[in-house]
């Protein structure tokens, strides 16, 4: 998603949802996220699961420094002791080696993914221990560029629509779903647009 796709996708978003459009107008539009595709990103997302953005910062610079080449061999042949000294805990190190085999074994091969269907794809990666349906989503989004993403279980996104539909309630990630239908097949940057939203909408209250 760059930044021409996303000004096309979200005039067509705009085109059909008012919300969207007067948004839009008040904030602009958001910047273009684009990860590469296969295991370096694969791996950040286990190192930065469930911690600050500058502590994941940290542990990933130590833990890429320790390799020649950010790699599943090159993960593979760290000792248990080292990844630690890193910063990664325990059950982040069993994610990591976990997905190191598997690619290692071609039993996991994330270039194959760019020839199956969303739904096939996003199954395949939550195979892999360590990764659920969001972060198979955001993948999805920005390294494989997929353009119809919603990762409905994103609080953040639910409480943007939430504060852009001028809703009552967070609304369920099934409601969600169905109240942003009509973006389709433009929901990622739909997505990357509530974002967006709710760090300026944050701002500006």
């Amino acid at each position: 998603m760059n930044k021409a796709h996303i000004k096309k996708s979200l005039h067509a978003i705009a085109k059909l949802d008012d919300d969207v459009a007067q948004a839009l107008d008040q904030f602009g539009y958001p910047e273009p996220r684009i990860r590469p595709a296969g295991f370096e990103t694969f791996l950040n997302t286990i190192v930065s699961q469930q911690i600050s953005t500058q502590a994941a910062a940290t542990i990933w610079q130590r833990v890429s420094s320790l390799m020649t080449e950010v790699d599943a061999t090159s993960l593979l042949a760290l000792s248990d002791s080292a990844l630690r000294g890193a910063g990664l805990s325990q059950r982040k190190m069993e994610y990591a080696q976990g997905l190191a085999r598997a690619i290692a074994s071609d039993e996991f091969n994330p270039g194959a993914l760019d020839d199956m269907d969303d739904d096939t794809a996003i199954d395949t990666i939550t195979q892999i221990r360590g990764f659920g349906r969001w972060s198979a989503e955001v993948y999805m989004m920005f390294s494989l560029q997929r353009e119809d993403i919603f990762p409905a279980d994103d609080l953040i996104l639910l409480t943007s629509l939430q504060n852009l539909k001028n809703l009552p309630d967070r609304p369920t990630p099934k409601v969600a779903r169905g109240l942003i239908q009509h973006w389709s097949p433009w929901r990622s940057t739909g997505s990357l647009f509530l974002w967006h939203y709710h760090h300026q909408f944050k701002q500006a209250i």
